[in-house]
């Protein structure tokens, strides 16, 4: 224990050091196993009682759609299949107390704090833009003195149809979506808002002549939407003949209210040497260079070009004492496609990382780049981002920072085309089509997401997990939808746990273990589930507010004031989760 306690202690230490020795050009990993996500290290089973599984792991590791061909991603729920260096769970923040020091944070200290705007100033300019544009030393990965990377010029300042315009009311390309939250993590009453944008390349936002033209612009991410999900959409009524495109694919140019989601592989002409008869295509000049083969289409994958920009808040309050997105960001990210891979490249892709794994199952991933032009995930794809420094204003990610991000944006398979929320937008029959910002409208009476099965979505994870997020740390949840000492009645337990084995696609209604009623108002509201008491929304924020402090991110960025129980501190190679897996 006292050794224990030690090490510990200088771990912390180590943490307020690192703050001021921070080396954001540096390439080197203290973590190199930093693409391998905390909540990966949950423990599955519960320590009193083994009958009593969570599963967490679902919501990522599960039954991959192509062309996301990251095969046999679900395996990943039986068993923590790591590399020798990531045996022992470097993500040390996980076990720090910070009672004491959430005591001394008053809610008028952070409530001020959060409030405070460190993405633009007073006057609407970017404040990272100037700083960029007048590169810090520090910050310049490859001493050419010039940024290499992504300058935000996204002003947060979106139309009635959630187009970003700068402070001179010229479009900025970025449009903003509305999206079912990701499981878990992504709750907000897990320690973060956050919001997503899009921005097409210059041909999908102009029309035949190369003119910036709206509607245009609007079609075309209604057809990668389509392409994405892989499903018909609904749109707007347009009229057929001034794009040139089938898009409802009845045959004839006509008015459509559908952009239909019917795929054949266009055929491949020798002569010419280009693939020809487009079952779909985008219209404008991105259908004239689709023609021309300067640009690719196919369901599941974004063309060339595409960008998402997605900030990280913090939990205000607003005067009602409902819960907003604050000014301050903690994190602004970022990412660009910038190479295509073919369907057969991609599947290269995922059986080459089975074949390494298999044959060299201690070996790790590497990803290249800096903090300028950010992480290559060998699928086409750049992230990049920046983060709070110690007084709050934004800064690049180093390389380790921006590393973390990178095991869920390539090889996880819940993702499409390494991405996770576009596929969840919402569509036509929601606010405006889903194209809104969450300022302009909160989570309130949104329904939860029906699933194929009958269940709704994220019902089924309070069902699969037992909890309201990976640690099993949010009481508030726990409280609020479950009964009191459920874990004790072992009968049902063991009842359940052989009807599950027996029936694994079969739904339990948990009648003994949920209280019902409060599971029914999710169904209608997931803002019932997903946002925080005040009190919580505080008391998260300051916890995160002390990781700023100490500049510790690389030790975790998870937001919690007690030291998590239910995570491994380390695991044995081969050990089993013990879990059934989940097929979504």
């Amino acid at each position: 224990m006292i050794k224990r306690s030690f090490l510990l202690g200088n771990m912390i230490l180590f943490s307020s050091i690192f703050a001021n020795e921070l080396d954001l050009k540096s390439t080197n990993a203290l973590n190199t196993t930093a693409y391998i996500p905390s909540q990966c290290y949950t423990k599955t089973v519960d320590e009193k009682n083994e009958n009593i599984l969570y599963n967490p792991c679902f919501s990522c590791h599960t039954l991959n759609k192509e062309p996301n061909f990251t095969l046999s991603d679900a395996d990943l729920q039986e068993g923590y299949d790591f590399p020798k260096d990531a045996l022992k769970n470097p993500w040390t923040n996980l076990f720090k107390d910070r009672t004491n020091e959430v005591a001394k944070i008053s809610d008028e200290e952070i409530l001020k704090y959060i409030k405070v705007d460190n993405y633009k100033n007073q006057n609407g300019e970017i404040i990272l833009k100037s700083k960029l544009e007048d590169l810090n030393e520090t910050w310049d990965a490859n001493n050419n003195k010039k940024w290499d990377g992504y300058i935000p010029d996204i002003y947060f300042n979106f139309n009635e149809e959630g187009f970003d315009l700068d402070n001179s009311g010229k479009f900025t390309g970025w449009r903003v979506f509305a999206y079912q939250p990701f499981l878990g993590t992504f709750w907000p009453t897990n320690g973060s808002t956050d919001d997503v944008m899009i921005r097409l390349s210059k041909p999908f936002q102009s029309n035949e002549k190369g003119d910036f033209d709206l509607e245009t612009y609007k079609l075309n991410l209604s057809i990668i939407e389509a392409l994405i999900k892989q499903k018909t959409i609904n749109i707007d009524e347009i009229d057929e003949k001034k794009f040139g495109v089938d898009l409802n694919q009845n045959g004839i140019l006509d008015k459509t209210t559908q952009i239909v989601f019917k795929w054949l592989k266009p055929k491949y002409d020798f002569d010419s040497k280009k693939f020809k008869n487009f079952s779909m295509s985008y219209v404008g000049l991105a259908k004239e260079l689709l023609e021309k083969n300067e640009l690719l289409i196919a369901p599941g994958l974004y063309p060339i070009g595409t960008e998402f920009t997605h900030t990280v808040r913090y939990l205000d309050i607003d005067k009602n004492d409902e819960i907003k997105m604050s000014s301050r960001l903690k994190e602004f990210r970022y990412a660009k496609k910038t190479s295509w891979n073919t369907y057969s490249q991609l599947s290269n892709l995922g059986l080459a990382d089975i074949k390494e794994k298999h044959d060299f199952p201690d070996r790790l991933d590497v990803y290249k780049g800096n903090l300028e032009t950010g992480l290559n995930n060998k699928r086409g794809w750049f992230y990049q981002g920046f983060i709070e420094d110690s007084n709050g204003d934004l800064r690049p990610q180093s390389y380790e920072e921006t590393l973390s991000c990178m095991g869920c944006h390539s090889n996880i398979g819940s993702t499409a085309d390494s991405t996770f929320v576009y596929q969840r937008k919402f569509e036509k029959d929601s606010f405006n089509s889903g194209w809104y910002h969450w300022s302009k409208k909160g989570f309130k009476n949104i329904p939860d997401k029906k699933l194929e099965n009958g269940q709704t979505e994220y019902v089924r994870y309070l069902k699969e997990n037992s909890a309201g997020d990976e640690f099993r740390a949010n009481d508030e949840i726990m409280d609020k939808f479950f009964k009191k000492d459920w874990q004790k009645d072992t009968k049902n337990i063991e009842k359940d746990l052989i009807f599950k084995l027996e029936n694994p696609q079969l739904e339990l209604t948990q009648e003994w273990k949920f209280k019902l009623e409060e599971l029914e108002k999710i169904k209608n509201d997931i803002s019932y589930l997903i946002l925080p008491s005040k009190q919580r929304a505080l008391e998260l924020n300051k916890a995160y507010k002390i990781i700023v402090n100490e500049q510790s991110y690389i030790y975790g960025k998870d937001i919690h004031i007690k030291p998590t129980q239910n995570v491994h501190k380390e695991i044995k190679k081969g050990t089993m989760t013990n879990l059934q897996k989940v097929l979504k």
